[in-house]
């Protein structure tokens, strides 16, 4: 892992990264094994459908988008309006993705990103993630501080990956 990244830091600066936030980003990232573990255990691939669901759609949820459609009308009105997504599906998301920001995830996006692009089997999908990432912060459009997430390397309210983030 430690060869690859040395590498991949020469790879991000002939991208257009600057030398200094490529050292300042990546010199603590780590090898994370439960990345791994995650990755090869999605719950949308091992848990059955009814069971899945039942986990993420339930009465607590569904009350808890209740409060937060009343708590926050205005803005998800604007929203919709202004790029024809449903509040609900919006509502939705959010609640499955992060409970409604009570569960952004604790996982050093840095290092959990740095580690699918070591790992060849979707190495060319993360590593783009984890480049534009780096671009990101390079840009400080995201500030490297907040980067702590899902451990497939989204971040937010409604975990986004850096492609995301970059395209809207």
């Amino acid at each position: 892992f430690n060869l690859w990244l040395e590498d991949f830091k020469k790879k991000a600066i002939q991208n257009g990264i600057s030398k200094t936030t490529v050292n300042d980003v990546l010199n603590n990232a780590v090898f994370l094994e439960n990345v791994i573990v995650y990755d090869n255990r999605q719950p949308e691939f091992f848990e059955k459908t009814n069971i899945y669901i039942s986990k993420r759609s339930n009465s607590r949820a569904l009350k808890n988008a209740k409060r937060k459609l009343k708590d926050h009308y205005k803005i998800l009105d604007k929203v919709e309006k202004e790029f024809n997504v449903e509040k609900e599906i919006i509502l939705a998301l959010w609640s499955i993705e992060t409970n409604f920001g009570n569960n952004f995830g604790k996982m050093d996006i840095i290092s959990s990103l740095a580690t699918l692009s070591f790992d060849k089997r979707r190495s060319a999908f993360f590593t783009k993630e984890l480049l534009i990432l780096l671009s990101l912060i390079d840009k400080k459009i995201v500030a490297k501080e907040m980067l702590f997430g899902s451990w497939a390397g989204a971040v937010g309210n409604f975990q986004f990956m850096p492609s995301t983030i970059l395209n809207y």
